[in-house]
């Protein structure tokens, strides 16, 4: 598993937004695909877990870009 880590780190680093764009939008075309596979019974739970994972993955991502963006703003204010 550290071995596992190590590459993913590596991928990175070798990566440009554009790559990491890509992943994203492999990522989510998964989640669409598994989602239209959920019976019609569990689709609520489901969507609920989905949302926990969103707001909890979200929120602090775009807190990060927004603290790097107001340094880079003060940056170039100086």
């Amino acid at each position: 598993m550290k071995n596992l880590f190590q590459w993913v780190d590596e991928y990175i680093r070798e990566s440009d937004w554009k790559t990491l764009a890509v992943l994203k939008f492999c990522l989510c075309a998964i989640g669409i695909l598994i989602g239209i596979a959920v019976p019609s019974k569990a689709k609520k739970p489901v969507l609920i877990g989905a949302a926990a994972v969103f707001l909890g993955t979200y929120i602090p991502l775009m807190v990060k870009f927004f603290r790097i963006v107001g340094r880079s703003l003060s940056e170039t204010a100086d």
